[in-house]
C-alpha cells in the first residue's frame, strides 16, 4: 500500500487543532501511561498501523514495559494490568466499537467504581481524539514509521 494525499498539508488548521487538543491532554486526570495504553488499545482495534506504531513507540520512550504492551489485546485475562487501568481499557474499549444499544448503565457504573465521573469526561476525550486519529490515518494510508524523525519517535529505537 502507498500513502494517499497529506492531510497535514491538505487541512493544515484542522491537523493543528486536532494536535492542539492532544497537547491539552497533558493537563487531564488521566496519566501518561494510562494515556498511552488506551491509545494502543483503541489503534488495535481500529487496525490503524500508523498510529499503533506511533504509540507503542511513545510508551516505549515513557518506559512502558515490553510485555504489558504485548498483552494488551488480551487485557481482561492478563494479571499485568491494575483496576484503574483495566476500567479504562474497558472505556476506551465501549467508546471505540459503541454498542448498537450505547453504554449500558451497568457498564457506566463499572467503569465509574474505578474512574471518576471528570476521569471518565477526559478520557472519552482522549478516546475520541484517538478514534479520529484513527480514521484520519487509516484513510489516507498514512505509511508507519513516516514522521518518526519528525515526532522524536526514533528515540525509541523500534525501527
Amino acid at each position: 500500500m502507498s500513502q494517499r494525499a497529506d492531510f497535514m498539508q491538505q487541512s493544515p488548521e484542522l491537523t493543528r487543532k486536532l494536535v492542539e487538543l492532544d497537547a491539552l491532554f497533558k493537563k487531564t486526570t488521566i496519566e501518561e501511561s494510562i494515556q498511552d495504553l488506551v491509545k494502543i488499545r483503541a489503534s488495535q482495534i481500529n487496525g490503524c498501523a500508523f498510529c499503533l506504531d506511533m504509540h507503542v513507540k511513545q510508551a516505549t520512550i515513557h518506559g512502558e514495559r515490553p510485555l504489558r504492551i504485548l498483552h494488551l489485546p488480551a487485557w481482561r485475562e492478563s494479571p499485568l494490568f491494575n483496576p484503574r487501568e483495566r476500567a479504562s481499557l474497558a472505556w476506551a474499549e465501549v467508546l471505540t466499537q459503541i454498542p448498537a444499544q450505547g453504554v449500558a448503565d451497568d457498564y457506566y457504573e463499572r467503569v465509574g467504581a474505578q474512574l471518576s465521573e471528570k476521569e471518565m469526561s477526559d478520557l472519552a476525550f482522549i478516546v475520541a481524539s484517538i478514534n479520529a486519529w484513527n480514521r484520519i490515518n487509516i484513510g489516507f494510508r498514512t505509511v508507519p514509521g513516516s514522521r518518526d524523525k519528525a515526532f522524536g519517535l526514533d528515540k525509541a529505537k523500534l525501527a
